[in-house]
C-alpha cells in the first residue's frame, strides 16, 4: 500500500513538473515569435517596417504573435503576446504577457492567423496598457500604423496606440479597434515565479528574467529604438 502510494505521488510530481515546463516553453516561444517579428520590422533590411519616427517616439511596444480568427462572417479572434514599456530611466521594462480577444468579422472559414504590433504612443495609450485591462478604441485613439522606415509617421502621432498587422509575410497598417487586452495572470507566473501586476512589470519595478527569451526581446526593442534615433 505504501509503495502505491510513493508511485502514485511521484506520478502526480512528475506530471505537475511537466505541465510547469510545458507552460514555460509556451511563454518563452510567444517571446522568441515577438523578438522574429519585431527584427522583421526593424531590422536594417526592412523597407517596409515601422517608421524610425515612430520608433522614436513610442512609449510602449506590444507583440501578438499569433492572433488566432475564426467562424463564419462574425466570428472570435484570440491572441496571445508580451508588452515591454519606457520606465523613467528610459531603459525599457522586462516584458508584461497579455491575453488579446474580440469579435472578427468576414468569411474565416477554417481560420486565419495573424501576428499585430502595438506602437502605444501617449501616455494616454501608456496608462490603458500599465492597467492590464483595457478595450482598444474605447476611450484610447487607435489607428492603422504608417508603414515604411521612412515614412511620413506625422498623421498618425495623435493616436495614442498605432497597430500594425503581418499576413503572409507582408506588413501593413490595422486596427483592433473592440478587442479586449487583459494580463495573462497564468504565463505572468510562470515568467517570473509568481504573481506581479502589469503596472509593477512595466514600470521596471521586477527584475529582468535572468537569461533567455525575455531578455533577447527586451534587447531587440531596445536596438531598434536606438537604431531610429540615430
Amino acid at each position: 500500500m505504501r509503495k502505491s502510494l510513493t508511485v502514485l505521488a511521484i506520478g502526480v510530481l512528475a506530471a505537475a513538473t511537466s505541465a510547469v515546463a510545458v507552460a514555460q516553453d509556451k511563454v518563452d516561444d510567444e517571446l522568441n515569435q515577438a523578438t522574429q517579428i519585431m527584427n522583421e520590422l526593424t531590422g536594417p533590411q526592412s523597407t517596409a517596417g515601422i517608421p524610425d519616427a515612430v520608433l522614436r517616439n513610442a512609449k510602449c511596444v506590444a507583440v501578438i504573435p499569433k492572433l488566432l480568427k475564426g467562424g463564419f462572417v462574425v466570428g472570435a479572434q484570440h491572441g496571445a503576446g508580451v508588452a515591454t514599456c519606457r520606465t523613467t530611466d528610459r531603459r525599457w521594462s522586462p516584458p508584461a504577457p497579455f491575453d488579446l480577444t474580440g469579435a472578427s468579422f468576414g468569411a474565416q472559414i477554417g481560420g486565419e492567423q495573424m501576428g499585430y504590433v502595438m506602437m502605444i504612443m501617449n501616455d494616454q495609450g501608456m496608462q490603458a496598457l500599465n492597467s492590464g485591462h483595457f478595450k482598444l478604441g474605447a476611450g484610447v485613439n487607435a489607428a492603422a500604423g504608417p508603414v515604411g522606415r521612412d515614412a511620413d509617421a506625422s498623421a498618425g502621432m495623435n493616436a495614442a496606440i498605432l497597430t500594425y498587422a503581418r499576413a503572409k509575410g507582408a506588413y501593413a497598417g490595422a486596427t483592433l479597434n473592440g478587442d479586449e487586452l487583459n494580463q495573462d495572470h497564468k504565463a505572468t507566473k510562470e515568467l517570473y515565479g509568481q504573481e506581479e501586476s502589469f503596472t509593477s512589470i512595466l514600470d521596471g519595478q521586477v527584475h529582468m528574467p535572468a537569461q533567455g527569451p525575455a531578455r533577447e526581446f527586451v534587447r531587440t526593442i531596445n536596438h531598434a529604438v536606438e537604431s531610429a534615433a540615430r
